[in-house]
């Protein structure tokens, strides 16, 4: 099936990236699972970066905070007296202890379980117990808590631990410009979870940064999805494809275009298409779905000016370096962060976020409350549960005797190999 694609865009640019020189040596396996390279990507990639913390939505008022873990980092996210977005590290200045547990809250101010001493939400002192009692003066009295570079884009909050880091917006580049045609900043947050996984979590970053194993591991998606005419673009540090949705793969072979398989059928339900009195075929549907949702304009509930036709259907997905993985459309956002374990490079955290656009004129849903999920036992969906058990099999294959060479990574997988050369420039291999 030839997709055509939309040849200018009002805001997203659709135009194809130039490819760059990657070189083709294959990624050495040693990388998902030592200990020092996971200390060195610590030192020179985590600590150097811009990562996601939060969501405004969360913290509108002042005292409002979010506590967010990374490797051994607990941050405090917070609105504070003046109703600014700061970063602090979530650790009492007296003996370390850490004021907030992870999660969402509010409060007047951070006071240490431990002995008491007393933070303002702005992170000055206000107030350590017995002050007399310090043989060397009260020179803590001037400490405040620690803090660090924040920054907002998209209703997402910001933080890197790198006090020369550079603006949020440099280090963005492209992706504010091409993702702010989908309004993030007006979705609802309508799941969220957190689930440990048994693999490194670069294997999760490289299952969802293509669409070669969907073959394989989603079979249920080609039905209505094109995984083989997928463009890929590969910027500084971020890169994307574009998926078409209310496609065919390629790869499956339909005797009958006039019978419209279930999955697409769905597609053209939610879009307030009647597959029942349909007079297209199977190479007509996402040009049809397109020109359905695009002749509704706002009465579908949501403004779609700002998005071309292609963003009616398809999924603009994006990865912004290093743990966010955004599969964007019309009225949702999936989002994907991956974080490392503590102290194991075969573990890590898999978060995941699924937003929805309200519709005008509809009760506004309640924000998802936050699930701790236990891996093999809790669902997060159908698509992400097939990579869920696949993935610690990776893992183990990653340490075999049997696997000397390293991934050998194809063209059509080359988002992988431009996601490890942006970790090389970082960690210095």
């Amino acid at each position: 099936m030839n997709i055509q694609r939309v040849k200018d865009s009002p805001f997203t640019p659709v135009d194809k990236a130039p490819e760059p020189e990657l070189g083709c040596d294959a990624i050495p396996a040693s990388r998902y699972t030592s200990r020092d390279y996971m200390e060195k990507e610590w030192e020179n990639m985590w600590t150097k970066v811009w990562l996601l913390g939060g969501f405004l939505a969360d913290i509108p008022d002042p005292g409002d905070y979010i506590c967010t873990e990374i490797g051994w980092e607990s941050i405090l996210l917070v609105r504070d007296s003046d109703g600014d977005v700061r970063a602090f590290y979530n650790v009492c200045q007296h003996r370390g202890n850490q004021l907030r547990v992870p999660g969402i809250g509010h409060a007047e101010s951070f006071k240490c379980a431990y002995h008491h001493w007393e933070w303002t939400i702005d992170g000055e002192v206000k107030n350590i117990p017995d002050p007399d009692d310090f043989p060397q003066g009260l020179p803590c009295d001037k400490v405040q808590l620690k803090e660090m570079p924040c920054d907002t884009w998209g209703g997402m909050i910001w933080f890197s631990m790198n006090e020369d880091v550079e603006p949020l917006a440099d280090y963005l580049g492209v992706v504010p410009s091409h993702l702010d045609a989908y309004h993030f900043e007006k979705m609802v947050c309508v799941n969220d979870a957190t689930v440990e996984w048994h693999c490194n979590w670069k294997s999760s970053i490289d299952a969802f940064n293509e669409t070669y194993h969907v073959q394989g591991i989603h079979p249920q998606l080609m039905w209505c999805l094109d995984d083989v005419d997928v463009q890929t673009d590969l910027y500084d540090k971020h890169s994307r494809y574009l998926v078409p949705f209310g496609a065919i793969s390629p790869r499956i072979n339909l005797e009958d275009p006039k019978q419209i398989p279930g999955p697409m059928q769905d597609m053209m339900v939610a879009a307030g298409m009647d597959p029942a009195t349909y007079e297209g075929d199977v190479t007509t549907v996402r040009r049809d779905i397109q020109k359905h949702r695009r002749a509704q304009g706002n009465s579908i509930g949501f403004d779609i000016s700002d998005m071309n036709d292609d963003q009616l259907t398809d999924d603009y997905h994006y990865f912004i370096f290093p743990n966010l993985t955004l599969n964007t459309h019309c009225d949702s956002l999936m989002l994907f962060r991956q974080r490392p374990h503590e102290t194991d490079p075969d573990k890590m955290y898999f978060d995941i976020w699924n937003f929805a656009m309200p519709k005008e004129g509809e009760d506004v849903p309640e924000r998802a409350n936050h699930r701790e999920l236990v891996h093999g036992k809790d669902s997060l969906g159908l698509v992400v549960d097939q990579d869920a058990f696949n993935l610690p099999r990776v893992q183990r294959g990653m340490h075999s005797r049997g696997f000397e060479k390293g991934l050998w990574i194809p063209f059509q997988e080359r988002r992988i190999r431009h996601f490890h050369k942006t970790l090389e420039d970082y960690v210095g291999e």
